[in-house]
């Protein structure tokens, strides 16, 4: 293979990878000054010139021509008197001399090692690419097509041909997709997995829904409004605080949107994620009732140190905080910072109910915790509850809430 093919194969593959001349170039220039160095041992008095459009390469070998009995005479960079009078009869001690060095004298192995080096380079050159892309798009929302549905996670092609992944556990439960089906989605990070740039995605992550109310929210894109806070359980519900430093613009009103045009679209995408915009406020007690609705609270007691809030309600109002699956609490807890006690009202028929404080020599006091942060606080208002119920609100064991329905059941039976 001489030099003009070699250079033209090279470039016409770099170029089908995007990649700029100048660093074509320089690739080439690294891959023969390699070659130089390991038949010569120094590249340092070489001059390499290569112009890849028109395939050409020229490398000049440059001596200094030195008296044979001279001292200098073995340099890297000196050639004898002799030596250099076979090259050209006419040269003179003193002078430089230019011998130009063909492909062919590397040897036809070292050249076809040079080629495989150059498209190596280049896939290299591209891994680099692709793995700065999208390292400079963490954050940021991509779309992308379903080419494979694996079992731990989908495989996703962008504009490029480049490989995504959306792993199962940054999928939203409800995600259903199809190949060929158009995804939109964060990029969430990018690792290096045995050289090769990993991209992986998120659907789940509260940048998501950041992103989603930047595209959907003018106010939000252009920081009238702030998002102050997310907190997910995606797929199922999610509390965004807001803010606007304009008196003029509503923030919650802004976001929402005419008939709830705006968060229609963000809900549409989340699968229908049940979304509650909240107005963010420094007052602690009005942060965590508008935290908590629809539920409306009676009173709030907060301790600074232990970071608790406790609130009381009326008995109809309980559930409604506690929410579907206990959700609502739970993103309320993680919304304000603070671990959130919900605490019924009792009314004058209940008195005679007993507080679940009250058993504690008979079950663990973690287990009263547990369930005192679901609202239930009493001993007749667990037992109002089915075993499913009380088991799915607070996910504890079935023998544990056979246990404790024995244990409360006696206390009335007697």
């Amino acid at each position: 293979m001489d030099a003009k093919v070699l250079i033209e194969s090279f470039a016409e593959f770099a170029r089908s990878k995007n990649v700029d001349r100048p660093t074509m170039i320089r690739i080439l220039e690294d891959v023969f000054r390699a070659m130089i160095r390991k038949k010569f041992e120094n590249d340092e008095n070489f001059d390499v010139t290569i112009n890849a459009d028109q395939g050409d390469l020229e490398i000049f070998r440059i001596r200094e021509i030195v008296d044979d009995d001279s001292e200098d005479i073995w340099d890297f960079d000196k050639i004898s008197f002799a030596e250099a009078r076979k090259i050209e009869p006419d040269f003179e001690i003193g002078e430089e001399v230019y011998e130009k060095i063909e492909l062919e004298a590397f040897g036809r192995r070292a050249v076809q090692m040079a080629r495989q080096t150059l498209i190596q380079r280049i896939k290299d050159l591209e891994k680099d690419i692709l793995y700065n892309k999208y390292e400079e798009l963490v954050g940021e929302i991509v779309s992308a097509e379903v080419y494979q549905i694996l079992g731990r996670e989908i495989l996703l092609m962008d504009n490029d041909g480049n490989e995504l992944i959306l792993p199962k556990a940054e999928q939203i439960s409800k995600d259903r997709f199809r190949k060929g089906d158009s995804v939109k989605a964060i990029v969430h990070r990018v690792d290096m997995s045995n050289g090769n740039p990993k991209i992986i995605l998120s659907r789940t992550s509260p940048i998501f829904l950041e992103r989603l109310f930047e595209n959907e929210v003018p106010e939000v894109y252009d920081g009238l409004i702030t998002i102050i806070k997310i907190v997910r359980e995606p797929g199922e519900r999610a509390k965004v605080a807001v803010e606007s430093y304009d008196d003029r613009i509503d923030p919650v009103g802004a976001c929402v949107g005419m008939k709830g045009s705006r968060i229609h679209a963000v809900v549409r995408e989340l699968q229908n994620e049940n979304i509650d915009v909240i107005n963010f406020t420094e007052n602690l007690d009005l942060y965590v009732t508008r935290a908590l609705s629809p539920a409306k609270v009676s009173s709030i007691t907060a301790n600074e140190e232990t970071k608790r809030i406790s609130v009381f309600l009326k008995p109809d109002q309980v559930s409604l905080a506690i929410g579907k699956g206990g959700y609502n609490i739970k993103l309320a807890s993680r919304l304000i910072g603070y671990e959130i006690d919900v605490f019924r009202e009792l009314n004058e028929l209940e008195e005679e109910d007993v507080d679940l404080k009250e058993f504690v020599d008979e079950i663990d006091s973690w287990i009263i915790d547990e369930l005192k942060k679901t609202g239930l606080d009493t001993a007749k208002s667990v037992l109002s509850l089915t075993k499913e119920d009380l088991t799915r609100r607070t996910e504890l064991e079935e023998e544990t809430v056979d246990e404790i329905f024995r244990i409360l059941g006696q206390e009335f039976d007697q």
